[in-house]
């Protein structure tokens, strides 16, 4: 059975930083997909950044690229997605989601999922 959990979320003011985790345990192979999806209140689940195992390929959302990055320990099991130049527009439920094959970027492709990490952007 496949767990993720995610943690680093918080509140942080305009042009703050912040670092969130996802551990990962019982995804098995040696081709799968990570990936980080956010949700804004009253709003869909939106694609932000991928990374895929084992090459470590990486795609971005057009609103995060330059701004976040998105990172991998294979020892730890850990995803790890650092953003940086944080805006209001960034506030939402950030979730962890992995499939098995390649990098996607949408969410029905993403059959497991964290139970996410809020992160709140002041003015």
């Amino acid at each position: 059975q496949v767990q993720l959990v995610e943690s680093g979320g918080g509140l942080v003011q305009t042009g703050g930083s912040l670092r969130l985790s996802c551990v990962i345990s019982g995804l098995t192979g040696t081709s799968y997909a990570m990936a980080w999806f956010r949700q804004a209140p009253g709003k869909e689940r939106e694609f932000v950044a991928t990374i895929g195992w084992p090459f470590g390929l990486t795609d971005y959302a057009d609103s995060v690229v330059g701004r976040f990055t998105i990172s991998r320990d294979k020892v730890k099991n850990t995803v790890y997605l650092q953003m940086n130049g944080l805006t209001p527009d960034d506030t939402a439920v950030y979730y962890c989601g992995a499939r098995f094959g390649a990098m996607a970027t949408t969410e029905s492709q993403y059959t497991d999922w964290g139970q996410g990490t809020q992160v709140t952007v002041s003015s």
